[in-house]
This record gives structure tokens, C-alpha cells and sequence, in this order.
């Protein structure tokens, strides 16, 4: 992999996982009570061994820079030239923001061609999966490809969701269709499947850069890879699909895109249930994140009606379970859950102190909420909806009332005299 340069597209604004994105950045939401969704896709990386990697980012990126700064930057050797670098927008071939996926790489064209890689491997910042980069380099040089597209195989009924890959017996693609309502394509490997893209590409650097500056040129582009990249170069260049082999070790392949709330929520049940689907415990393919400095988890007291306990939960470093019960949740760091209070199917963030006597299930709570003592969440969906976000599907969201951070001083402090 030292020929290949990773190119994680991180800047999506992530509008239907609001309001977690509110202050936030959709990489940066938490994943799983220790880590950020952008882990899981850096873990990959190194557990690839690919170890230049760029993380072009956007919006509200405060808090995702500062966990890359912070918990990523050491796990490379700089002193070998390996990096893992965050490249904000900086106007250098354009007077715009990113304006789509193909956009964000081309406006970070110098940074790309100052590497000279042999090979530019194109990754999302928001996907929960395990796979090993370098196999699909090795599939893409074996086949003399000039671009390689990872697949998934998924159901016909899913079609709507994906960029839809008509693929050859040979493995090469002969076709696209992005996000169609409906397909009659099927998978050569399995009639009973469709290919679907998992937006992981793999370009030869000199297949992709020329690609790039015709696009940018293209005033009726939309600049993305799935629109407008890839069809423009099927059929001259050698294009192939490689089959995801997953690293996560179970006999169903493993790939969630938690782009929405409930797709968010329920991945994180699933990794805080008896058998997971997705396992974080494997020492063959380690999870990593930054690490921050708590004492371990403490769960105290234990009178009738006042256990500290937690079953089939996920609970970090620095929470305190204090004579409360906690059911199927995930809990992330320096979380306190005071006497007889229940949480059942909740996620709950770092720094929150959930008050006495609280009855709580099937919310996300964010950082730094408080609340109060007898509150109940999860039982009366019209009363959450006069306090709180509540989705179609009944699912509860809690927020701070506003962010000490982006909003420091009062409206009328920045008020001209």
C-alpha cells in the first residue's frame, strides 16, 4: 500500500441525522460508546497498512479535526512520511465550498499529485464496516485494472438506496444505474442479488486526475464519483468490480451506511446486544480511537429497588451507575445514572447526568445534557414531542438547548452600537 494514497471524503453535512449533526459533523457523531463513526473507516486504513491518508472535511468540523489531531496523528510514523492529515476547503482551484464528491478531490488535486501515488483509494467517513484495503489493491493489479469499484451484494428491493453496478462474468462493468426506483439487473454470482457500490474506488492516479480537471470544466456536472466520474469513463478505461470480503468474521457480510437515525440507532443496539453482528471484542482487525483519560466505570449499590447494574449494555470509562438500571443501551464516557432511574434501549453520549427516579427507553441523549429528576422519555410519544426530536418511528432524540460553542455570546453582544 506505500503507492497508494487514501482520500476519505468527510465533509457531508449529514441532514438526516439531525439534530446529532447540529453541532457536529456526521463522522464525528459517537459510534458505539468509545468511538466517532469516522474510526471504524481510519481502523480500516491502518489495519490495511495504508498509511497516507487525507480526510478532506467541511462542516462544523471543530470536534472531528480535534479528535483526528488527537487520537490519530500519533498512530502513523511521521518520521517514515506517513500521515493522516486533515485538508479543510482552501479555495485553491475554486471560489466554492466542496460542491460534490468529485469536487471535494479535484479541489485537493496539488495535495494528490505532491504525493505522486501509483493509486488514489477514494473512501466514505460515514460506513460501519471491516475490510482489508489491500486485498482489493491486489484483485485491482492482478486484474490490470485502470479503476476497481468495491460491491456489496444487497436485495433487489434495496435498489433505491445504492449506485447499482451492472457487472460482467469476467468482473468487469459494463454499466450503471444510480439509485434506481427499481432494477431487473441481477449479480452473475448469484441471480438472487444485485451489485451495489460501496462507494470505496480505487483509481490508477493518472486514470483519475485527468478525470477530475474534464469534470471541473463541466458546467452541467453535478461533480460527483456515482453521477458523473464513473460513467464518464466506462468503456476506455479497464473498470472492475471487487466483491467486499469482509473482515468482520460472521457468515452474513457486514455493511451499514447509518445515515439516518434509525439506521444509527439500531447499529448501535445491535453492537450492544448478547451476540452482535458487528463484533468491536476481535484482536484480529483492533477498533481505535482517541483515548481519553477516565477511571474505570463504577456501578454501586445494591438494595432492593436500588442496584447498580447494567445488562446487555455497552458502558465506558467514567460512568457511574448508582443504584440504577441499565438495559440493552450504550452509554459513552463520564455518564451518570443516579438511583432508581431505568434506561432501556437508549444511547446516551459523554457528559450527561441523568437525574433520580428517570424512566428512559428508546432515546439518543447528547453530550452535556442534564436531566432532571423524574423525568420520562420513550413512554408518551406526543408529550417527547412538546420537549424533544422525535422521528416518524417513535425513536427520541434529546438535545442541548444550544451550543456553548458555536454560540458563545448572546445575539445582541455581536450587534453593532
Amino acid at each position: 500500500m506505500k503507492d497508494t494514497l487514501g482520500v476519505l471524503l468527510a465533509g457531508g453535512a449529514g441532514e438526516r441525522l439531525f439534530p446529532l449533526t447540529r453541532d457536529r459533523a456526521k463522522p464525528a457523531v459517537p459510534f458505539g460508546g468509545n468511538y466517532r463513526i469516522i474510526d471504524i473507516t481510519l481502523s480500516n486504513c491502518i489495519n490495511s497498512d495504508l498509511r497516507h491518508v487525507y480526510i478532506l472535511t467541511q462542516y462544523k468540523a471543530l470536534s472531528l479535526n480535534r479528535h483526528i489531531r488527537e487520537g490519530w496523528t500519533s498512530v502513523v510514523a511521521q518520521e517514515l512520511g506517513e500521515f493522516i492529515e486533515i485538508l479543510p476547503p482552501m479555495q485553491r482551484v475554486s471560489a466554492n465550498w466542496y460542491m460534490g464528491t468529485a469536487d471535494a478531490v479535484y479541489q485537493n488535486i496539488y495535495s494528490i499529485g505532491s504525493e505522486q501515488p501509483k493509486h488514489v483509494l477514494i473512501l466514505s467517513g460515514d460506513h460501519i464496516y471491516k475490510m482489508d484495503y489491500g486485498k482489493m489493491l491486489q484483485h485491482h493489479n492482478d486484474a490490470g485494472a485502470d479503476v476497481t469499484l468495491a460491491t456489496l451484494p444487497i436485495d433487489p428491493s434495496e435498489v433505491s438506496r445504492f449506485g447499482i453496478v451492472e457487472v460482467a462474468r469476467t468482473g468487469e462493468i459494463v454499466g450503471f444505474q444510480e439509485k434506481p426506483k427499481s432494477t431487473e439487473l441481477r449479480s452473475p454470482f448469484n441471480p438472487t442479488t444485485v451489485d451495489a457500490s460501496m462507494g470505496v474506488y480505487l483509481f490508477n492516479t493518472d486514470v483519475l486526475l485527468p478525470a477530475l480537471m474534464k469534470d471541473a470544466e463541466d458546467p452541467t456536472s453535478k461533480h460527483d464519483f456515482g453521477h458523473n466520474i464513473l460513467p464518464s469513463l466506462l468503456g476506455k478505461y479497464k473498470m472492475y468490480a471487487y466483491n467486499f470480503v469482509d473482515e468482520n468474521g460472521k457468515d452474513a457480510l457486514y455493511w451499514r451506511d447509518v445515515g439516518t437515525l434509525e439506521a444509527y440507532f439500531d447499529a448501535n443496539m445491535d453492537i450492544a446486544s448478547v451476540s452482535p453482528t458487528f463484533n468491536l471484542y476481535d484482536s484480529n482487525w483492533p477498533m481505535r480511537t482517541r483515548v481519553r483519560q477516565y477511571p474505570p466505570a463504577k456501578f454501586v449499590f445494591g438494595e432492593p429497588g436500588r442496584t447498580g447494574m447494567a445488562v446487555n449494555s455497552i458502558v465506558s470509562a467514567g460512568c457511574i451507575i448508582s443504584g440504577a438500571v441499565v438495559r440493552n443501551s450504550v452509554l459513552s464516557q463520564d455518564v451518570r445514572v443516579n438511583s432508581y432511574s431505568e434506561l432501556d434501549s437508549t444511547i446516551v453520549f459523554s457528559h450527561v447526568n441523568i437525574g433520580r427516579h428517570c424512566r428512559i427507553k428508546r432515546a439518543i441523549i447528547d453530550r452535556d445534557v442534564h436531566l432532571p429528576e423524574g423525568t420520562v422519555i420513550g413512554y408518551d410519544q406526543n408529550e417527547d414531542k412538546r420537549n424533544y426530536f422525535v422521528t416518524p418511528s417513535g425513536l427520541t432524540v434529546v438535545t442541548r438547548d444550544y451550543s456553548l460553542y458555536e454560540n458563545p455570546v448572546s445575539a445582541d453582544f455581536l450587534q453593532p452600537v
